[in-house]
């Protein structure tokens, strides 16, 4: 692969009077080229500064699970444009791995490698890292700066040497830059944390809340621009889970198609009583399948794997109802690498998600019309209290194309990865001899 560098002031545009991004900014915005990649491995981005103010910086993002992480990517740049890494700086949005799995330990890497100094925006929670790649880039005698702490000495002096590349950097802005590290990697902290993926519900629907017509008409509610909005969210996501119901009405695929990416997802079905037909769309290429049933069914699993080599069925318990265990679902989703996991189901699956407190965040198109009775978005009701309801906060809202897109999520269901990122964001512990 060619050096992909970037000038000393990237992203800057002819007669701009923006200031250019910082190499943090530009680490991060380099990140976001994983998505769609790099699962079940976190979306990291790295940015080299050399010493010599004058020089390009170099960059370099995650590749495909087992490919070069970004910090090798970023030294490749460098090496083949020929800059000086001794006295280098590297700025990644997640602390450089220390264990050696499908690749050697990046941090190693980087101390083979000359450079000086290390500036991380979050140390990584999984425990085979969890603060020794900082450790041990110290321990060699790497200057590591980490969000949000960053010491004064290595303010001033960055900003001596690039100016601007700092400018306003307290520990809020260090902390936002964490923040942006950890938005984007949202399900790998959930992974690594909770043991479960971040669970993501995308809704269709009109101004008045329906998802289908009474009689299960659904396609298409909202326009284009939203339908592949929506493929750019199955793109984030390890896999993407419906139900039976689904299956039967809509016959979808549930792939990405709308949108390039390199990976497609696990497309997961849950089917208590495996009643699925081969023929079913979402059974076919490409990308594989899962389809969660109820114990006591290998019969019928064993003629429909022999129909569909490819898929997986996996048997799990039944809950206190008699129905598919779906906390079990995704423990055993965590357990094959899905970070994020993306509902696209009906208003019963949904219901049951809801009503089970797994879900995490709400992804809603509504489109400007209006449906009269049909189908909701989640069957959980009906309620005697208005207390009782399901409380959100929204986090965003914006127009595709004629429709709205709102994203909302429950209240306190990041605290747990807040709470972490508070811990990743405070001091090491001192170095082991």
């Amino acid at each position: 692969m060619s050096a992909d560098l970037t000038g000393a002031h990237p992203g800057q545009k002819g007669g701009s009077s923006q200031p250019p991004p910082g190499p943090a900014q530009v680490a991060l915005d380099i990140a976001y080229a994983a998505i769609g990649l790099s699962d079940p491995n976190p979306r990291v981005g790295c940015v080299i500064t050399a010493a010599d103010p004058a020089a390009a910086w170099a960059r370099g993002h995650t590749q495909e699970a087992g490919g070069p992480h970004a910090e090798v990517m970023a030294l490749r740049a460098a090496r083949e444009a020929g800059l000086n890494l001794q006295g280098a700086t590297a700025w990644v949005t997640l602390e450089p791995c220390a264990h050696h799995g499908r690749t050697p330990p990046c941090c190693d890497t980087l101390i083979e490698a000359g450079v000086a100094r290390v500036v991380v925006a979050l140390r990584d929670p999984n425990p085979l890292v969890a603060g020794q790649g900082i450790a041990r880039m110290r321990a060699a005698g790497l200057e590591v700066q980490v969000a949000g702490a960053f010491t004064p000495a290595f303010a001033e002096r960055f900003e001596a040497l690039h100016p601007g590349g700092l400018t306003g950097w307290d520990d809020a802005q260090g902390r936002a830059w964490a923040q942006g590290a950890l938005e984007l990697n949202i399900g790998f902290f959930s992974r690594m944390v909770r043991q479960r993926p971040w669970v993501r519900m995308k809704i269709a629907a009109s101004l008045d809340g329906q998802t289908a017509l009474a009689n299960g008409a659904s396609q298409w509610i909202t326009a284009e621009a939203a339908r592949t909005d929506g493929h750019t969210w199955r793109r984030r996501a390890g896999a993407v889970l419906t139900g039976m119901g689904t299956v039967r009405d809509d016959d979808p695929r549930l792939d990405v198609r709308l949108v390039p990416t390199t990976h497609q997802p696990l497309r997961v079905v849950v089917d208590s009583r495996l009643e699925i037909s081969t023929q079913a769309r979402i059974l076919q290429p490409p990308g594989p399948v899962a389809i969660y049933t109820g114990a006591g069914r290998a019969a019928e699993a064993a003629l429909l794997r022999e129909r569909c080599p490819h898929l997986q069925v996996v048997e799990v318990p039944a809950d206190a109802q008699g129905k598919t265990d779906l906390a079990a679902v995704l423990a055993d989703l965590a357990g094959r690498g899905v970070n994020e996991l993306h509902v696209e189901a009906g208003h019963q699956l949904n219901g049951s998600l809801l009503k089970a407190s797994l879900v995490d965040e709400l992804l809603v198109y509504l489109a400007p019309k209006m449906l009269g009775p049909g189908r909701g978005m989640a069957a959980f009701g009906p309620l005697e209290r208005l207390a009782d309801g399901l409380s959100l906060e929204f986090i965003e809202s914006t127009a595709v194309g004629p429709d709205l897109r709102i994203r909302a999520r429950l209240p306190g269901r990041a605290e747990a990865l807040e709470q972490r990122l508070e811990h990743l964001l405070a001091p090491p512990p001192p170095t082991m001899a």
